[in-house]
C-alpha cells in the first residue's frame, strides 16, 4: 500500500535534535500546542509517525496542517494503520452490500466520520510512506508506527527484550514508534528505543500531550518524552458541536472518555460486548452505556 522512504543524510558531526510525534488521532488544539512547543526547541528535523486522523473530531484540519508542514518545513509524515483503516474504508462504503443499519453499521459509523472528511485527500494519504530512516553520525535512527512486523504491532514498556528484539531492528542504534499511545524510553542491547506516546489522545493517565525529543551529543543519542498541556474542552467543544456525536453514535462517548481521562477503553468495551453486539442481545447504545456506568 505504501513505498519505502528514501534515507535521510545528515553527515555534519554537530550536536543534532529531532522531535518526533505520532497518533494526534484528529485533535487539532493538541496538535497546535505540540507545534507551538516544538518551535521552541527549535530541532533539526520533525517526524510525524502516523495516525494523524480518526478518533477526534478534526481529520481533516489535523492531516492538512501536517501536510503543510511537510511541504513548507520539511517534515517527514509516514502513515498509521488508521490511515490504512481510512484506505480501506474508502474501498468499501462503495460496494453495494456496504451496511446502512445494524452491528456492523454502527461499528464502522466512527471510520465513516474521518472518511466524511477526508474523502477528497485519498490520494494524499495513499501516497504516504511507512518508514523513515535518517543516517546520522552515530547510526541509523528508524522510524516506524508500530514494529517491523505491523503497523498495529505495539511496542510495550513492559515487553521482555526477547520480544523486543522481534518488533525492532537491532542494527538502528535508534529506533522509533508510536501506537500504543504509552510512552517509554528503553535500551535494548545497542539499540535506543522510544516509544513517543500521543499527542491527540494518551493512554497513559496523563492527559497531556507527548512527543519524543532526541538528541545527538558526545556520549550518542539520548531521549525525553515531553508532556505538552492543551485546552482539552476546546477539543470537547469541538467534538460535541462539530457533528461527531451524531455521526459516529453513541461509541462516541467512549471517545470522549478516554480523552477525557487520558486511558484506553474501546479495547475493554470491544471484547466485552463485540459478541452480544453482533448476537441481538443488547443495542450499541444500552452496551456504551452500561459500559461506561460499571
Amino acid at each position: 500500500m505504501f513505498d519505502a522512504c528514501p534515507s535521510l543524510a545528515y553527515t555534519h558531526s554537530n550536536a543534532m535534535k529531532i522531535a518526533i510525534l505520532a497518533d494526534i488521532h484528529a485533535n487539532l488544539a493538541a496538535l497546535q500546542a505540540t507545534i507551538d512547543d516544538i518551535d521552541g526547541w527549535s530541532p533539526d528535523a520533525v517526524i510525524v509517525a502516523g495516525d494523524m486522523v480518526n478518533r477526534g473530531p478534526q481529520s481533516d484540519d489535523c492531516l492538512d496542517l501536517v501536510l503543510r508542514l511537510r511541504d513548507e518545513r520539511g517534515w517527514q509524515v509516514i502513515a498509521g494503520n488508521h490511515e490504512g483503516y481510512v484506505l480501506r474504508y474508502a474501498v468499501d462504503c462503495a460496494r453495494p452490500d456496504f451496511p446502512t443499519s445494524g452491528p456492523h453499521y454502527e461499528f464502522s459509523r466512527l471510520i465513516g466520520w474521518a472518511y466524511s472528511q477526508l474523502s477528497t485527500r485519498i490520494p494524499a494519504i495513499a501516497a504516504l510512506t511507512e518508514q523513515v530512516d535518517i543516517a546520522t553520525p552515530a547510526g541509523v535512527m528508524r522510524v516506524l508506527h508500530a514494529s517491523l512486523r505491523h503497523n498495529r504491532d505495539g511496542v510495550l514498556a513492559n515487553s521482555s527484550d526477547t520480544e523486543l528484539r522481534q518488533q525492532i531492528d537491532p542494527a538502528a542504534a535508534v529506533f522509533c514508534v508510536g501506537h500504543t499511545h504509552m510512552p517509554f524510553v528503553r535500551r535494548v542491547d545497542d539499540t535506543l528505543l522510544v516509544n513517543v506516546g500521543s499527542v491527540g489522545l494518551p493512554f497513559d493517565g496523563d492527559t497531556r500531550a507527548a512527543y519524543a525529543r532526541l538528541s545527538l551529543g558526545r556520549a550518542g543519542w539520548s531521549a525525553e518524552i515531553r508532556r505538552v498541556t492543551y485546552d482539552l474542552s476546546v477539543t470537547k467543544r469541538v467534538f460535541v458541536q462539530g457533528g461527531a456525536m451524531e455521526a459516529i453514535g453513541p461509541m462516541a462517548e467512549i471517545m470522549l472518555r478516554e480523552m477525557q481521562t487520558g486511558t484506553s477503553l474501546m479495547f475493554d468495551f470491544l471484547p466485552r460486548y463485540n459478541q452480544p453486539i453482533h448476537s441481538g442481545a443488547i443495542t450499541v447504545a444500552d452496551a456504551v452505556r452500561q459500559f461506561l456506568d460499571g
